[in-house]
């Protein structure tokens, strides 16, 4: 890909990593961040270079690193009702983001072997509006497929240590653990889990506890705090006889954080190297939005795994990852057919649709706590781009990194209605929600891809993989 010519963006409120600044962004014919430019900078820079230069002023928008989703359940192929390339990275562009990170599950195959991978990429290819990295799979027996998989690219791999919800995606156990770690051991590579681990069989004890299932304190005591300790307990027994970095996904009970902190100093303290001392964690838009309080009865659309906890929780986890004890939002986008949303929460399926507005739902909350757009940056873009291995081409507005830019107003309001809803379905718990914060213009690698409302012309995104 190569642009007509160099380019640059204006704004009064251009946002890196360290300041919110007056200036610009200068991007180079390959789409790739050249500078940053002071205000006073930009009249010198336009006459050196006579009329060569593109000027695209935002004015009073924002300009933003494009956000980084390293948490997204496309579901293509086999379950494309569910979720589709096209319909997920449309969505994407639309909400500011200009990568997403593929989960290994949910599609059929799910992406354990390299031939399965070869399957994804190539559904997915030529039909990407943003670009599109993928995590591989660890399930039982796959270990030989690990070091395959690494070379092609993948971000680091994710398993489950509970049912995952799909027969072809199998939970692992300790010694299934002994093997991937083992064979991941060097490869610099991340090893992510979804932290649940029942004991004396707790989901079917705690399902017998209330008999309404429409009632979603039903399900909630379900999936207790308890199963997300065991789980890192389990995970951190690992930590001294391992250097693989280790990653936690979706963080919904505030009481794992301080396991998490523990584990970290200790793993740094032992001299272990590498982003974030090799233990990191995330937690989602909907724990940080939501609460079990506020969950209408007979309303699955707000069913997730692990569940929205209380409000007391939720500001627990605002409190941690504000003190850099977790380390990204992420959308943990898993949609599904609507009728696999039914009323009966136990039954109905655990994930929530989200990926398009996580950018707006995170604005909306840290503006009411006074934080200002520096910390979009850091919890959506950047430390995402760093889990994943990105952070040399993604993530941040400097120099050598791809001009993946966004412009966004962040004083506009908007409510989320079914008609601006760009993913394949349209069930989501923030229907009718006013979110504060507008995306106006997304750009990859320096192309318009999205402006006020609609994708700009056919998918520009690239597949994040060697030689696919």
């Amino acid at each position: 890909m190569t642009l007509e010519g160099r380019q640059l963006f204006l704004s009064k409120k251009v946002v890196t990593e360290s300041e919110i600044l007056d200036g610009g962004v200068l991007v180079n014919e390959d789409g790739v961040i050249e500078k940053i430019v002071v205000r006073g900078d930009i009249k010198k820079l336009l006459a050196e270079n006579e009329g060569k230069i593109k000027v695209v002023d935002g004015g009073d928008y924002a300009l933003l690193a494009g956000v980084v989703d390293s948490h997204v359940h496309v579901n293509e192929p086999g379950r494309t009702a569910w979720e589709g390339f096209r319909t997920a990275t449309n969505a994407a562009a639309s909400g500011g983001i200009t990568t997403i990170v593929d989960m290994p599950l949910n599609s059929i195959p799910p992406t354990t072997t390299i031939e399965n991978l070869k399957t994804k990429a190539a559904s997915a290819k030529g039909h990407v509006y943003v670009d599109v990295g993928f995590w591989g799979g660890v399930i039982v027996g796959n270990q030989d497929s690990l070091r395959d998989l690494v070379e092609a690219g993948v971000v680091g791999f994710k398993c489950f240590l509970c049912p995952s919800g799909v027969e072809e995606f199998p939970h692992v156990e300790a010694e299934d653990l002994e093997k991937a770690f083992q064979a991941l051991e060097g490869t610099d590579s991340v090893l992510a889990f979804h932290a649940e681990l029942e004991e004396d069989n707790t989901v079917t004890k705690n399902k017998k506890k209330r008999k309404d299932p429409e009632e979603y304190r039903t399900y909630l005591e379900s999936r207790p705090p308890a199963m997300e300790q065991n789980a890192i307990s389990l995970i951190t027994s690992f930590l001294n006889k391992t250097d693989v970095r280790v990653h936690v996904v979706h963080v919904s009970s505030a009481s794992v954080v301080p396991m998490l902190a523990a584990a970290r100093e200790a793993r740094a303290a032992s001299g272990h190297r590498g982003w974030r001392s090799g233990v990191t964690a995330e937690t989602c838009h909907h724990y940080l939005t939501l609460s079990a309080e506020q969950v209408p009865r007979g309303h699955s659309e707000y069913k997730c795994a692990p569940p929205i906890r209380d409000q007391s929780n939720k500001e627990k986890l605002w409190q941690y990852l504000l003190e850099d004890k977790l380390d990204m939002v992420v959308s943990d986008h898993s949609p599904c057919t609507p009728d696999l949303k039914c009323k009966n929460n136990l039954e109905a399926w655990g994930g929530i649709s989200s990926v398009q507005f996580g950018l707006s739902l995170f604005w909306t909350n840290i503006s009411e706590k006074g934080l200002d757009l520096k910390t979009i940056s850091k919890y959506l873009s950047s430390s995402p781009a760093h889990l994943c291995g990105l952070q040399d081409r993604k993530g941040a507005l400097k120099p050598g990194l791809d001009a993946d830019l966004v412009f966004f107003d962040p004083d506009a309001n908007f409510t989320i209605t079914t008609d601006i809803i760009r993913h394949k379905n349209k069930l989501t718990p923030y229907l009718n929600k006013e979110l504060k914060g507008v995306v106006k213009k997304t750009y990859l690698r320096g192309q318009l891809i999205y402006a006020d409302g609609e994708i700009v012309g056919e998918p520009k995104g690239t597949l994040l993989l060697k030689d696919f």
